[in-house]
């Protein structure tokens, strides 16, 4: 008989959450602690960029609404930044599909209506 080995699980990813809704972002914020990644979150779209300057992220959930820059700029704007060329932007928003093909366009990966459940959140981030 051959010996098991046990799965391993994913390592954590660093994830930014960028959500002006406070309850949302810490939410997601926690949730993601309790998964295993190393998470930030920011409120508005000038702090997470600069955010990104310094972590780096390996995935971006993106709210589009938010109160300085629209989602879609600051999407475009991740992706020049040294180090977050490959960053899987996800767009999450409460606004609609009808926002889909800008965001896409705007350099977002995915694009998902909330609430994203956090069966499909660890899907997304099992990714990569």
């Amino acid at each position: 008989m051959q010996p098991q080995e046990k799965p391993q699980p994913n390592p954590g990813r660093r994830v930014l959450v960028i959500d002006d809704d406070i309850d949302t972002a810490q939410t997601l914020f926690f949730l993601l602690l309790d998964m295993g990644h190393d998470a930030a979150y920011a409120t508005d779209g000038r702090s997470a960029l600069d955010m990104a300057r310094k972590l780096r992220p390996e995935f971006v959930l993106l709210d589009i609404g938010l109160p300085d820059l629209e989602g879609s700029e600051v999407a475009a704007q991740l992706r020049r930044i040294p180090g977050c060329e490959q960053t899987l932007i996800i767009a999450i928003t409460g606004l609609g599909n009808e926002h889909r093909p800008r965001m896409l366009k705007a350099g977002c990966d995915a694009f998902y209506v909330k609430p994203i459940e956090p069966k499909m959140l660890e899907d997304l981030l099992g990714r990569g």
